[in-house]
């Protein structure tokens, strides 16, 4: 059995993980950000220690926020990542940090590759990217950057329950037509980390956990409405233009998956399958206005 620490257990996320690790019969101790500041590097150090598998759920994750308050965003997805990145070091534990599509620059028209150079758009961004840095840096053998995107799950604000709650309100719902993107539950990507954390021999270095196939928002949202038995017709296309927001968004955030091949593992499943499965989940479920 792996004794797991899993840092930020109290948000979507971590919340799954800690569920998917109890299940699978691990022994797992989980810390929500008031348990443990990661900026705290003493802190980190004592809750590190005794744990072979760390899975770093903690983030500042105020995208936009993070435009006026860089410093305080870089504080925790840079300088606590690094806090992180020298405990487990120190503990000869493995890292497995959380990261973001936000460090790519968005401006191409495939998907990037894990081996592609990276170049935020944004503060985030760059707060992330310090994060992997640090963790490719200190721990060139035992550390994993799992990059996520588009992320919604049972246990926090995302875009597919915002989207299931606006139907009881509103007769039609505009939504953003041009960004692509992998719109990725969070339970599919805690069952990959637990894969990932249990394959000691896997390569470490960048991997990216977002599910298959690609779309936009405005796709993702008649998809959803279609699978919750709303009508789609309900959801109308427009541009970012008609939602200006303080940070700049990647327009093309569709990621490659090559590199689950080499520690043996199978990528996330495509994301139409993984969100009928999630609106199947009673949370999810109970938002569901029926079309009248």
């Amino acid at each position: 059995m792996t004794t797991w620490l899993v840092t930020g257990a109290g948000g979507m996320l971590g919340r799954d993980l800690l569920a998917v690790l109890d299940a699978a019969g691990e022994k797992a101790t989980g810390l929500d950000r008031s348990a443990l500041d990661v900026t705290d590097a003493q802190a980190v150090r004592e809750a590190v220690h005794g744990h072979e598998v760390v899975v770093n759920c903690a983030a500042w994750t105020d995208v936009d926020g993070a435009e006026s308050a860089e410093a305080a965003a870089t504080a925790v997805n840079g300088t606590g990542v690094r806090n992180l990145a020298l405990a487990c070091r120190e503990a000869g534990a493995r890292l497995l940090q959380v990261s973001t599509d936000y460090v790519l620059p968005g401006d191409t028209d495939r998907p990037c590759p894990e081996s592609a150079a990276t170049g935020p758009v944004n503060a985030y961004g760059r707060s992330k990217l310090a994060g992997e840095r640090a963790v490719l840096e200190l721990l060139p053998g035992t550390g994993y950057v799992v990059r996520t995107a588009w992320l919604y799950g049972e246990h926090g604000p995302n875009f597919v329950a915002t989207m299931l709650k606006l139907a009881a309100v509103r007769a039609t719902v505009d939504v953003v037509d041009d960004q692509h993107g992998q719109p990725t539950w969070s339970y599919d990507l805690a069952l990959r980390l637990l894969a990932l954390g249990r394959a000691p021999h896997a390569p470490a270095g960048v991997y990216h956990g977002t599910a298959a196939g690609r779309t936009t928002w405005y796709g993702l949202a008649r998809e959803a409405y279609a699978l919750a038995g709303l009508d789609p017709e309900r959801i109308r296309p427009t541009t970012s233009a008609a939602f200006p927001r303080p940070a700049v968004r990647p327009a093309y955030s569709v990621l490659g998956h090559d590199r689950w091949a080499a520690a043996g593992l199978a990528p996330l499943p495509d994301w139409r399958d993984s969100l009928a499965a999630a609106l199947r989940r009673p949370a999810f479920r109970d938002l569901v206005t029926p079309a009248t």
